[in-house]
């Protein structure tokens, strides 16, 4: 009733589906955030690179996420809902699907899955794990349970040292972790609407434009102020504006003509963007047009305490990269991109706004790709290891 769910397919978290199974061995995947599931295409092309025949079975929770996933699906892969963690369900899920393999790629552990996968004798595989010290001292108070239940997968690749230290402390043998990076560094390009995206570019008219991508409300008061900067240097800039959360863009625009700004929701069929000084984003899975229309960009969680969102994604499409201080979700990551200059740390608005006004900013997109198609050997490397995990594969 609150629209959380998909009026459609909300029968999928009750392990109900009218989708069937494809023949042949079939690969089990699970992400929970965006950003995770985003980076999962990548890792199931390599995965198919190894045996073509394979079919994959990518799940998610949240509405918005399946509309994340709608234009990035590879090849012989099938979006489901994860159903609920009880027995029933899993239950039903599990005898429709029938895996050879579960990926997990996930913060959270559910139970009632890990336990009846391991009765199955399904393989099971954590992989892009993260765990800060916080949240391994709060996992301490139950830690036999945990302990058993991470005990359940073959292997365990997490992002970093702190993780790996978390992991051990709740029993995880130390020769089932391995330090792999983050997911994401190896994530695909976020995939081209070409026709659409022509459809914008005719629309802008050619006009300058520069992105500000997965806001938070802490990152727009920075963003407003910057691109009041420059406009009065390029008045006829525009700046299309992607909020984390797209429910909120009615009331951006709102704020946004407050503030003295015309701005608009991008609709489909929105084709006047004449006049328009902020464009904003009411739906997901439209990033990959506009890290391809715009060449600069200010990727958002991280002028609040969120942490930051990924900078692979406009790495890998040529656009160059700001961001705000606060980036701990990616910190080892935005490390490597400020050692190879690839990437512009701005601690405020004026900041910002110099930053977009330099034309030397947009110098630094090449070494932005370099540093993203490194992560695809990590990938590789993650793919040959759950590969090795499936049924009567030579050892």
């Amino acid at each position: 009733m609150r629209g959380k769910e998909d009026g459609l397919r909300y029968r999928e978290k009750l392990g109900l589906t009218n989708v069937m199974r494809p023949d042949g061995q079939l690969i089990w995947l699970h992400a929970v955030g965006v950003g995770e599931l985003l980076a999962l295409p990548g890792l199931i092309r390599e995965i198919g690179r190894l045996d073509p025949a394979l079919n994959f079975l990518l799940t998610s929770s949240a509405k918005t996420s399946a509309q994340a996933i709608e234009h990035n699906l590879p090849a012989r892969t099938i979006h489901q809902f994860l159903p609920l963690d009880s027995p029933h369900y899993v239950e039903r899920f599990l005898d429709h699907w029938q895996p050879q393999l579960s990926i997990w790629a996930e913060r959270d552990i559910w139970p009632v899955f890990l336990t009846e996968l391991e009765r199955r004798a399904i393989a099971m595989a954590l992989i892009n794990g993260r765990m800060s010290e916080k949240s391994g001292a709060s996992k301490q108070k139950a830690k036999a349970f945990f302990a058993a239940l991470y005990a359940k997968f073959r292997f365990i690749e997490v992002q970093d040292k702190t993780s790996a230290e978390q992991f051990a402390l709740l029993g995880v043998s130390p020769d089932k972790i391995r330090i792999t990076g983050t997911l994401k560094a190896g994530a695909d390009a976020l995939a081209d609407q070409p026709e659409k995206r022509e459809i914008l570019k005719t629309a802008l008219k050619g006009r300058q434009i520069w992105l500000a991508a997965s806001t938070h409300p802490e990152d727009e008061i920075q963003i407003f102020k910057a691109h009041k900067q420059v406009l009065q240097r390029h008045p006829d800039t525009c700046l299309i504006l992607a909020p984390r959360d797209p429910e909120r863009a009615t009331r951006i625009q709102k704020h946004a003509a407050d503030l003295g700004f015309q701005a608009a929701i991008l609709r489909d069929k929105y084709n006047d963007l004449t006049g328009v000084q902020i464009a904003i984003i009411d739906r997901i899975g439209q990033l990959g047009i506009w890290y391809r229309l715009a060449d600069r960009c200010f990727v958002g969680g991280s002028f609040g305490d969120l942490g930051g969102h990924n900078p692979y994604e406009p790495a890998l499409l040529d656009c160059a990269i700001s961001h705000g201080p606060n980036v701990q979700n990616f910190a080892d990551d935005y490390a490597n991109f400020h050692r190879q200059r690839a990437a512009k740390l701005v601690k405020n608005a004026d900041d910002l706004a110099n930053t977009l006004l330099d034309p030397q900013f947009l110098t630094l997109r090449h070494n932005a790709t370099t540093v993203a198609e490194h992560g695809k050997l990590a990938l590789e490397d993650t793919a040959s290891r759950l590969f090795e995990l499936l049924p009567n594969q030579e050892k």
